[in-house]
């Protein structure tokens, strides 16, 4: 049955009405704009669209219809596509296609989302999750996902880019699918298969620049950038200059569009920070308003990726803030790497990796709340008192976190398996909303590399520009050594980062799995690892090797013991927070023959006055109490 939720208008490109198909664009400065609609057997229509005041240009065509293709020619010159294009059905540079999302049969009238407390994220790039790197083929997916325990996937961007892989921060097209991972229609079944699994999807978005090829939007419209903004990437996306509302209204349409015609639940916002805008509302707080608004009876979560720590960004929009729910909050990544891995180079170096400074971390949300930062050289981060603990979104590895690296190594190619067992016991029981990179489950064999399919003139300088950015980490200053470094443009830079879906079922991988089913299922049914908010929450560093946290309230106590160095025993005497001798019961244990090959137990005394513990390596046990 279709369903539409809420009444959803486009205002840019091409949709159906009563009509025919209405075409409209932004061309200010453009004198006169033609849609041409190429026939491929026939000879191709022409219509001039009628400009507006607001450097728009429209036309309603009757007997255009889903599946044409058309281009539009600006004072002659082009034919260029679409900038609001639903598909590009040859790449980013061909024609733009007609679609009605209309046709599509929804079945998920009654799905009303995932909030926030429940979210368990599992971020998935579309090309190497399966072998197929399809819509399609991520669809047969779905069911380990749900009988995994995550509650949401997060997809890569999928805007259309040049190539035919990429990882998708090079997208040029806001509002048309990557024609290599399937057609509209398919990423459509996925979403509407993911809610009739009880899965939401969240998309991520980058609206904070376009791909250095095939962006047609500067030729419609010089102002699209900013004249006094900058970015890593170029010239800032102009949100607060001259014409600037109707840059924000095309953005927010896109936004908009993925949720409407897309039945998104979620956006996840690619590096906020450089949403650079000095406009009196901001334009994230814009766009959550105008979300909040247009999309009703049920949940979007909305969550952005930003280094500055900025608590307004999450604050409720009545105590001042964006409204915004949650945002990456990488200290907790960074503390962890530093501390298990020993990362010392960029950002790093602003990070000790002391299991005091890990427990502050995950007791505040983030690290940085004022501080001096060595590596961005000024102060970073705001206090986040108020916020609640489910707004940080911790991981262990995100795509950036690993594909930043020279040769993509994951966190556990780089620490042995007892002590990466620890680490998941950490992420899966902190109060923090937990994400996922496809494959950490299992221990991956494979990597997550830059890779990029440009033409070859900007490939060269793609590959020259990967190498140099690691010119100044200690292992790279050797000319040699970043000759070593993965070329982004080779294909098999790209096979090589596609998951390897039979290890998952081959030890030692498959206690991995084991082990990650059970941590996602006590951290869906015991109540103290539900619980919402930051009350009888506590995060400690024992000594140098062991963390512990404890929740707890009426009912009882819960202790996550996390030895995450060496070998070495643990006594929980006073004065860690008064804990007699009572009735414990050992809920979990990272050692356990189920989730380690070569299991060694963990030694458990709980009969003396206090409770003591005895590793004779990196592990972690989860103990309960109940209130006598």
């Amino acid at each position: 049955m279709h369903h539409a939720p809420d009444v959803w208008q486009p205002s840019w490109g091409a949709w159906r009405d009563s009509e025919g198909v209405r075409f409209r664009v932004w061309a200010p400065g453009r004198r006169r704009v033609d849609v041409v609609l190429e026939a491929p057997q026939q000879t191709n229509v022409v219509a001039t669209l009628t400009p507006a005041a607001d450097g728009s240009f429209s036309a309603v065509i009757p007997h255009a219809a889903p599946g044409d293709r058309y281009r539009y020619r600006l004072d002659g010159e082009g034919p260029y596509p679409d900038p609001a294009s639903r598909f590009q059905p040859d790449g980013v540079h061909g024609p733009s296609a007609i679609i009605d999302p209309c046709s599509f049969s929804w079945t998920d009238a009654g799905w009303r989302g995932v909030r926030l407390n429940d979210l368990v994220v599992y971020e998935l790039h579309v090309g190497t999750f399966t072998p197929a790197g399809t819509f399609a083929g991520m669809m047969h997916r779905l069911p380990y996902l749900r009988d995994l325990g995550v509650t949401a996937i997060e997809v890569m961007p999928v805007a259309d880019f040049a190539g035919s892989r990429n990882w998708g921060y090079d997208g040029v097209a806001w509002f048309a699918p990557a024609r290599c991972y399937g057609q509209p229609d398919d990423l459509r079944r996925l979403v509407d298969n993911a809610h009739g699994l009880g899965l939401a999807v969240i998309l991520d978005v980058v609206f904070n620049h376009v791909g250095p090829d095939g962006a047609y939007l500067a030729t419609f419209s010089p102002y699209y950038f900013s004249t006094r903004h900058q970015t890593p990437w170029g010239d800032a996306i102009n949100l607060d200059g001259p014409h600037s509302e109707t840059v924000r209204s095309v953005l927010l349409e896109a936004a908009l569009h993925w949720l409407h015609e897309y039945h998104i639940d979620g956006l996840r916002l690619d590096a906020t920070h450089a949403l650079i805008d000095d406009s009196p509302q901001p334009f994230l707080a814009e766009l959550t308003s105008r979300i909040r608004t247009a999309v009703s009876g049920r949940e979007v979560v909305l969550i952005a990726e930003d280094h500055r720590n900025l608590a307004d960004m999450v604050r409720p929009v009545a105590r001042g803030g964006w409204g915004l729910d949650g945002v990456w909050a990488d200290d907790f990544h960074h503390q962890t790497r530093r501390a298990l891995a020993g990362d010392r180079d960029g950002y790093y170096r602003d990070f000790s990796g002391s299991l005091s400074d890990l427990a502050t971390t995950l007791r505040r949300g983030w690290f940085y709340c004022g501080q001096h930062s060595q590596h961005f050289g000024a102060a970073r981060g705001t206090d986040p008192a108020g916020l609640a603990p489910s707004q940080f979104v911790i991981c262990l590895d995100n795509h950036d976190q690993i594909g930043n690296r020279a040769f993509g190594e994951r966190l556990h190619h780089q620490i042995d398996l007892a002590t990466y067992r620890a680490a998941s016991v950490l992420l899966l029981c902190a109060p923090q909303t937990p994400l996922l990179f496809m494959g950490q489950e299992w221990a991956a064999s494979a990597p997550f590399q830059y890779f990029t399919d440009h033409n070859p003139q900007l490939g060269k300088l793609i590959t020259e520009g990967r190498r140099r950015e690691f010119k100044e980490f200690s292992a790279f200053s050797d000319p040699q050594a970043r000759a070593r470094i993965p070329d982004p443009q080779d294909p098999a830079t790209f096979v090589r980062s596609r998951l390897d879906w039979s290890e998952a079922e081959r030890e030692p991988h498959a206690a991995l799995v084991r082990l990650y089913h059970a941590l996602l299922r006590l951290r869906r049914t015991e109540p103290l690892l539900r619980a919402a908010g930051w009350n009888g929450f506590g995060a400690l560093a024992v000594n140098e090797h062991c963390l512990l946290l404890r929740k707890q309230d009426g009912s009882g106590t819960l202790l996550v013991v996390i030895h995450l160095r060496h070998a070495g025993s643990v006594n929980l005497r006073e004065p860690f927070w008064q804990l007699p001798h009572a009735s414990w019961q050992i809920l979990l244990s990272s050692e356990d023959q189920a989730f380690a090959v070569d299991a060694i137990p963990i030694r458990v005394d709980l009969d003396g006055s206090w409770p003591e513990f005895v590793f004779a390596r990196p592990g972690a046990l989860i103990l309960k109490r109940a209130r006598v």
